[in-house]
């Protein structure tokens, strides 16, 4: 799996969002047990210590359980990683339609090519 972490933001803060996708698109599901630090650091490139911070970020906001004898588990609240997951998907949102906005797009000729990608596109909706 491929992390593409950009140098326009903190790594840390990318490591996050990624980690949220993961869980939300089932690649970690919920209940199932994370991957240790290191070798989600060696698989994203990262210093540990920056992964660390990620997943501890991760750990204050509920998505990811920490047991001692047992390492790191994704959360078993799917209320909360569907919440996860629909901010993700207005954040998502919100920047296109910011994009489109600085582009000079109008509401109705944004919905318009919107709706036109849909129907040119095979999209799983």
């Amino acid at each position: 799996m491929s992390w593409e972490l950009k140098s326009d933001r903190p790594i840390y803060a990318q490591i996050i969002e990624k980690v949220q996708v993961l869980i939300c698109t089932g690649t970690y599901p919920a209940g199932s047990r994370m991957p240790s630090v290191r070798e989600l650091a060696q698989e994203a490139t990262v210093n540990p210590n920056t992964m660390q911070k990620a997943l501890s970020q991760l750990e204050e906001m509920g998505l990811i359980v920490t047991y001692r004898t047992s390492g790191r588990s994704v959360t078993e609240d799917t209320t909360l990683i569907q919440t996860v997951k629909d901010n993700l998907a207005k954040n998502g949102v919100a920047f296109f339609m910011d994009t489109m906005q600085q582009l000079g797009y109008k509401k109705e000729e944004t919905l318009t090519l919107v709706t036109e990608q849909i129907q040119q596109k095979e999209w799983i909706i």
